[in-house]
């Protein structure tokens, strides 16, 4: 990572026809933003410009720059990603809006890597729009793995500060889930979560609950052996490393009765499990974040609001929460790293001569194990 004086979050314009430029210019008008952070936002002032006039709002302090090296703290930071005017069209698809968010996606991405910003909050995109032979993912998440990975592979949560929802498989048709659960892929997708849990979001010991696939979480086999194959043998393997988790939970008892709130995290078995009940509990504070991987990412957990782009009606709460999520995750890695840059040696006691022996074998500077009286 460069150094610079505050954090630098990269901002993505998403589909152009949408509501990414709304929430993001309300944001922006929030001059608090800039004390917590330099917005680094990769898009187009021409459309900005398109917007402000069309929501009438007032002129913002943007700072227009060639390349993030250019960022200036306290100010809104404009990258032009493409110079040639665009077509606009609020409320409708568009290969055009396609391949302007691709653009915009491609910088931050390549920036992000180099350690120019710190981290990236993506507007969204319309998942067919952008597809091309550059782009053939189903989404930002698989994108991004294939790109920043580095061979780890990436979890979707959704959170907020009541729940964190993970998703065993995530932009899969919904024919294709049962045969994609495996026990390995469950419990990597457990461990991931429990990294995160504890890295990204400082839960110590977090307590995770697994949901089952089928109604009534099979019922013993009766409505699916999923759960008695797959799912349970995963969670038990998974415990069996110490990791803390439980279930399966029947996903309409659980959320029903308020039993996430017991829990630091809950794993859905696939995507709309666990969305659908975490937004309508989430309101407009809920954040997607890609978790796993070397590099914070966050988004709003909506979409390209097409009904309402151009109206001014668009929330911007969960794009401003998506923000202060990357920055707190992006703390919380540091702090995190630091606080066990140097471990204590390896302690135990000698039973032969009740004292404490400190393991200093694996030092470099002293091989000589030391006796404390």
């Amino acid at each position: 990572m460069k150094n610079h004086k505050k954090i630098r979050v990269g901002i993505t314009h998403g589909d152009i026809n949408g509501i990414g430029y709304e929430v993001i210019m309300k944001m922006a008008a929030d001059g608090r933003l800039c004390d917590l952070c330099t917005p680094v936002f990769y898009g187009s002032a021409k459309v900005a410009g398109y917007y402000r006039k069309a929501l009438d709002m007032q002129a913002l302090p943007f700072h227009q720059i060639k390349h993030v090296g250019q960022a200036k703290d306290g100010m809104f930071n404009v990258i032009n990603v493409i110079e040639e005017e665009l077509k606009v069209e609020p409320g409708h698809a568009s290969k055009v809006a396609g391949e302007a968010a691709f653009a915009a996606l491609e910088a931050a991405t390549f920036d992000l890597r180099e350690g120019d910003i710190d981290a990236l909050v993506t507007a969204p995109i319309n998942k067919h729009s952008i597809q091309s032979h550059t782009f053939t993912f189903p989404g930002h998440t698989e994108y991004l793995e294939a790109s920043l990975g580095n061979g780890s592979n990436a979890l979707m949560v959704l959170c907020n500060q009541r729940m964190r929802v993970a998703l065993a498989t995530s932009h899969l048709p919904i024919a294709k889930v049962s045969e994609a659960l495996t026990k390995e892929l469950i419990v990597e997708r457990i461990e991931t979560f429990d990294r995160s849990l504890r890295r990204d979001f400082g839960v110590q010991n977090p307590r995770i609950a697994v949901l089952a696939l089928n109604p009534h979480a099979g019922e013993q086999g009766m409505l699916g052996r999923e759960e008695e194959e797959v799912i349970i043998p995963a969670i038990n393997e998974a415990y069996d490393k110490k990791i803390l988790c439980f279930g399966p939970y029947a996903a309409d008892g659980f959320f029903g009765s308020g039993n996430f709130d017991r829990f630091d995290g809950i794993l859905a078995m696939y995507h709309d499990q666990g969305l659908a009940p975490f937004k309508t509990l989430a309101m407009e504070t809920g954040v997607n974040f890609t978790a796993g991987l070397p590099f914070v990412r966050t988004s709003p957990d909506h979409g390209t609001g097409y009904d309402i782009a151009g109206k001014g009606l668009a929330d911007e709460s969960s794009m401003r929460e998506a923000v202060y999520t990357a920055i707190d995750v992006f703390n919380n890695r540091i702090a995190y790293d630091e606080a066990r840059r140097n471990p204590l040696r390896k302690q135990y006691f000698d039973k032969g001569n009740d004292n404490i022996v400190l393991d200093l074998t694996k030092d470099d500077d002293d091989d000589i194990p030391v006796s404390v009286e």
